[in-house]
């Protein structure tokens, strides 16, 4: 597998610190609300490589912080007159709630940096013994210009970026480039003791130390959005090599934006959506498969129009998956006829142009296109009325198996409940006593709680409209 790498600035090839093993580190998000629909391009892509590489074989150690303790954090605690953790704790439970929705796997760590003090604070005094910060009016500054290779991930020079910095007057940096790790307390503000005095971590600092924490000193992986490139990941690369003497991270990928009706997503604009928001409107599943109809490094454009498209694009995957998981039991029996044979020996090419793009930098984009070539090639074959049981059932295990990749499309079972059966066949028994006006009022009654049904040479086929 290839990706491109913001740190080289091309595609490489993806070799693991340890054969058969991926460290990987997501940056999340900060809790003080529901997260938007920007948030969740990183969040679906990012899942998105995780499960592909554990498709391929991987063992990945997957780490995605909450950010707890943070301005904003504290800013809503006030507002609400309450605690920064009780803050903290709604908006946690609401990202699962939401993540859940989009089929996001948690990861197998979830730190909190209020969780982590200990760790930050060691990490921190490890950088001041070593001469890369400094303590200043009870603020411990990291030493930018210490860092020689400072700017390699964002690939510009300090003096570049030195033309855009500003000091707060009540910062007491030796370099406006220089930069928090742990803020002295604030009347009002929630603190921790140090050997600094009492305050906080600042925000950069506490994805060095869980990453350390929770995989190492080198990781294979470290991903967010483009928009953290800079400062965030540039001074996650700055603290943890200066403090552990080794590379942090092998492979550098970023998302690239998410925009609204072609603009930046903005309060000020009236075009800023939460995830809630947007399924309420749409549904977890069209805004997952949105987002994997795309390939990550590409600017994204959300709409109305987009998301009816995915909405209707994925209601053409469900309906194949459906009608596959009917013909799998009502298909003719015996084994398969010529025409579905070739087919079914042809289920491999699929799979290998679903790899190769997915190989290719996770290219999410070309693997969809992949998956609606194998359904038109089955379609196809199973709008005859003759299609086997046998066949059906190897059909649904190949687009099942791709579509689970990318977790699109209803891959199990929707139970329609036994009441629903008991009506379907009171139905079908009136069909056949001619009873036609019994059997129209049975599937308006089944219309009206949510079940369609469709008469095929197959018999009956039932399936639940969401």
């Amino acid at each position: 597998m290839k990706v491109y790498n913001t740190l080289t600035r091309k595609k490489e090839e993806l070799i693991p610190l340890k054969e058969g093993e991926i460290k990987m580190y997501s940056c999340g998000p900060t809790v003080y609300n529901y997260f938007h629909i920007g948030n969740a391009r990183p969040f679906i892509m990012f899942d998105l490589l995780r499960r592909y590489l554990e498709y391929r074989g991987y063992k990945v150690k997957f780490v995605q912080n909450f950010t707890d303790i943070d301005d904003k954090v504290i800013k809503k605690a006030n507002d609400e007159n309450t605690t920064y953790n009780e803050i903290a704790e709604r908006y946690i439970k609401e990202y699962f709630t939401d993540a859940e929705g989009l089929k996001i796997k948690k990861a197998d760590v979830h730190p909190r940096a209020s969780e982590n003090i200990d760790e930050i604070i060691d990490i921190v005094k490890t950088l001041v013994d070593k001469g890369y910060a400094y303590e200043a009016g009870g603020d411990v500054y990291f030493r930018t210009r210490a860092f020689k290779e400072y700017g390699k991930l964002s690939h510009q020079n300090l003096d570049e970026l030195e033309a855009g910095a500003r000091v707060d007057v009540r910062e007491h940096k030796e370099d406006p480039m220089d930069f928090a790790l742990w803020k002295a307390a604030k009347p009002g503000e929630p603190f921790w003791h140090s050997p600094w005095g009492d305050g906080r971590p600042g925000w950069h600092i506490e994805c060095s130390a869980m990453a350390r924490k929770y995989l190492g000193e080198t990781i294979d992986i470290h991903s967010g959005g483009v928009d953290l490139c800079f400062p965030h990941h540039e001074n996650e690369i700055a603290q943890s090599e200066c403090a552990n003497g080794k590379p942090f991270a092998h492979y550098w990928l970023h998302n690239a934006f998410l925009n609204i009706d072609n603009q930046k997503m903005s309060k000020s604009l009236g075009n800023f959506f939460t995830v809630r928001d947007a399924a309420e409107a749409y549904g977890y599943d069209a805004i997952r498969f949105f987002m994997v109809s795309a390939h990550y490094r590409t600017p994204l454009n959300y709409s109305k129009e987009s998301l009816e498209q995915a909405q209707a694009a994925l209601a053409r995957i469900n309906a194949a998956l459906s009608n596959l998981r009917f013909l799998s039991e009502k298909g003719a029996e015996g084994e398969m006829r010529p025409a579905e044979k070739t087919s079914f020996e042809g289920f491999g090419k699929y799979r290998d142009s679903f790899c190769e793009a997915m190989d290719d930098d996770l290219n999410s984009a070309d693997a969809v296109a992949v998956i609606f070539e194998l359904i038109r090639e089955v379609n196809t074959l199973c709008a005859e009325k003759d299609v086997t049981k046998v066949y059906a059932e190897e059909a649904l295990k190949m687009v099942t198996e791709l579509c689970s990749v990318l977790s699109i499309g209803e891959t199990e079972t929707d139970d329609i409940g036994n009441d629903i059966k008991q009506l379907i066949e009171k139905r079908q028994q009136a069909r056949k006593e001619k009873n036609y006006a019994e059997a129209d009022r049975i599937r308006d009654e089944l219309k009206a709680r949510g079940i369609v049904l469709e008469d095929t040479p197959q018999g009956v086929k039932a399936h639940r409209v969401k």
